[in-house]
C-alpha cells in the first residue's frame, strides 16, 4: 500500500523535523494496519468457508452435516420447489404385483338397486381380484437327534452314536441365513437379532450363538467372496474408493473395487498404496475415483470423479470473496455441463467452445494465492483425467458408483463403532460384497444365503453361476 501525501515537496521541507518524523510513523501505522485488515478479511473469508462447508458444496459426507442447518436447507428447498407432494405427471406408476394365490374365494354380488337379489348365472363374471397378503403363523420346526449308545457285542465296549455333520451346529440353514441376513444384509446388533428370534419366532438363543452362526455364515461365504473378488478384477472399468473404519478403537480403513457386475471389499489398517494394491492385486483397467494421490499415480487410464470438484466448485461460489465467487459460478457451470454430455456427447463446435471457455477461466485464476487458485490448479493437474467418459465406453464421469456401494458400510459404523477383531473384518468384507453384489444383479440375498450355508454344512462347494 502507498500513500500520496497532500502537500507539496516544498511544503514537506518547510515542516519541523518532529513532525515529519511523527507524520512517517503515523504513514507507517496506516500501511500496516491496512496490511493487517487485509489479512484478516482474507482469514475471515477462509473461516467463513470452512464453516459453511457441507455435503453440498465439499467433499464432507452427509452425515457430517449439522441438524439444524439441514432442517433449514429443507424448508428452502420447499419453498423453491412449487411440485405438488406425490407422484407427478407423467410419473410411471405402480401397482402391487398378484401373487400366486394360496387360497381363493370367488364373492358373489350383492342386491341389484331394482330390488331383485337374482343374478343371471350365465352373466357372472370376475371383474377385479382383490389381493390380501398375511404372514402365516410361525411354526419352528424342532427336530430332536435322540443319540443311542449299547455295548458292541465282540468286545463289550460302549459304543456311542454322533450328531450327523450336517446337523451340528444346532441351527439349520434357513435359521442361519436368516441370523446372517439380519446381522449382516440388514446390519442389526445381535441384542436386536436376539430380541427378534424371541418376540417372532418364539425361541431363545444367546448372543454366543448368534455370534457363532455369524461366524459360519462368514465361512460360508468365503468362496463366494473370493470369486467376486477374482470377477471385478477381470473388468475394465473399476470405480474406487474408501471410507474409514473401526478396528477395536483402532482407525483401519473400508475399500471397495466396484462396476456393473459386482462390488468388491476389503478392509485394511492402512490408507496407502500397499492398501490400495492389495484391492486390486494385478488389475490395470480404467480407474475412476476421487483425487487422492493413490489414484493420481495410475497410469493405465483414469477417470476423476467430476462430482467432487463440482461440490468444490458450489463451495467457491458461496465465498464472501468476488474473485473468488465468480470463478467458483464459472467453473460450475462448466463442469456441469462437461457431465452432461455423459447423455448427450457434444459436437465438435460445441466441444471447442466449451474447452476454450474450461481453458481459458485455468489460465485467469491459476496464479491466485487462494482457493479460486488452488481449484484451478488441480483442474489443471487433472486435465487428462477429466473427460476420459468421452473416450471409453463404459466410464462414468463420476464416482458414484463406489460412493453408492460404500454408504451401508458407512451406517453399519456408525450404528456398531466397527468391529472388535479381524474376525470380524472379515465378516464385514465377505457380507458386503454378497449384498451389494446381490444389489447390483437384482438378486434376493436370503434364499441365496439359505443354499450357500446348505452346501457349507454338507461340506459342499456353494453355486457361484449366479456371479
Amino acid at each position: 500500500m502507498e500513500l500520496k501525501r497532500p502537500f507539496s515537496d516544498k511544503d514537506w521541507e518547510a515542516t519541523p523535523v518532529p513532525v515529519r518524523e511523527y507524520i512517517v510513523f503515523l504513514e507507517q501505522t496506516v500501511i500496516r494496519l491496512a496490511e493487517t485488515v487485509e489479512k484478516l478479511e482474507k482469514r475471515i473469508i477462509k473461516l467463513e468457508s470452512q464453516f459453511n462447508k457441507n455435503s453440498q458444496n465439499s467433499n464432507k459426507p452427509p452425515s457430517s452435516d449439522l441438524p439444524f442447518k439441514k432442517a433449514g436447507k429443507l424448508q428452502q428447498k420447499k419453498k423453491e420447489n412449487k411440485r405438488q407432494r406425490g407422484g407427478q405427471n407423467g410419473h410411471a406408476g405402480y401397482r402391487q404385483e398378484l401373487l400366486t394365490p394360496t387360497d381363493t374365494h370367488k364373492i358373489m354380488p350383492g342386491k341389484c338397486k331394482c330390488g331383485c337379489s337374482k343374478i343371471k348365472k350365465e352373466s357372472l363374471r370376475p371383474y377385479y381380484t382383490h389381493q390380501v397378503i398375511e404372514l402365516p403363523e410361525v411354526i419352528m420346526e424342532i427336530i430332536h437327534y435322540i443319540l443311542l449308545e449299547g455295548k458292541c457285542a465282540h468286545c463289550g465296549k460302549t459304543v456311542k452314536a454322533g450328531v450327523p455333520g450336517r446337523n451340528q451346529s444346532g441351527y439349520g440353514p434357513r435359521l442361519s441365513a436368516m441370523i446372517a441376513e439380519l446381522s449382516g444384509s440388514h446390519g442389526a446388533s445381535r441384542e436386536t437379532v436376539q430380541d427378534f428370534c424371541k418376540s417372532v419366532l418364539g425361541f431363545h438363543i444367546s448372543t454366543g450363538a448368534i455370534q457363532s452362526v455369524v461366524d459360519r455364515s462368514s465361512d460360508a461365504l468365503e468362496p463366494v467372496y473370493n470369486h467376486i473378488g477374482n470377477v471385478a478384477r477381470s473388468i475394465t472399468v473399476n470405480y474406487i474408493d474408501e471410507t474409514s473404519w473401526r478396528r477395536s478403537g483402532r482407525l483401519n480403513w473400508l475399500w471397495t473395487m466396484a462396476n456393473e457386475a459386482v462390488a468388491f471389499f476389503k478392509v485394511h489398517k492402512n490408507r496407502s498404496k500397499e492398501a490400495f494394491e492389495s484391492l486390486i492385486e494385478d488389475w490395470k483397467g480404467i480407474l475412476v475415483s476421487d483425487g487422492y494421490g493413490t489414484y493420481k499415480k495410475w497410469i493405465y487410464g483414469r477417470q476423476a470423479c467430476l462430482a467432487h470438484y463440482i461440490r468444490k466448485a458450489t463451495g467457491l461460489s458461496e465465498s464472501g470473496d468476488e474473485s473468488i465467487r465468480q470463478f467458483g459460478e464459472s467453473i460450475k457451470k462448466e463442469l456441469q455441463l462437461l457431465c452432461h454430455f455423459a447423455h448427450e456427447p457434444p459436437g465438435r463446435k460445441k466441444w471447442e467452445n466449451f474447452y476454450s471457455r474450461f481453458i481459458l477461466l485455468l489460465i485467469l485464476y491459476e496464479g491466485a494465492d487462494d482457493e479460486a487458485g488452488d481449484l484451478a490448479r488441480g483442474l489443471g493437474r487433472e486435465m487428462d483425467s477429466l473427460w476420459t467418459f468421452l473416450e471409453e465406453d463404459g466410464v462414468e464421469p463420476t464416482n458414484n458408483r463406489a460412493e453408492r456401494a460404500l454408504r451401508f458400510g458407512v451406517l453399519w459404523r456408525k450404528r456398531s463403532k466397527g468391529t472388535q477383531s479381524d474376525k470380524g473384518n472379515r465378516w464385514v468384507e465377505r457380507i458386503l460384497t454378497f449384498k451389494q453384489t446381490c444389489r447390483i444383479k437384482g438378486i434376493a440375498t436370503f434364499p441365496l444365503l439359505v443354499d450357500i450355508i446348505g452346501n457349507y454344512f454338507k461340506e459342499q462347494n456353494p453355486d457361484l453361476s449366479w456371479i
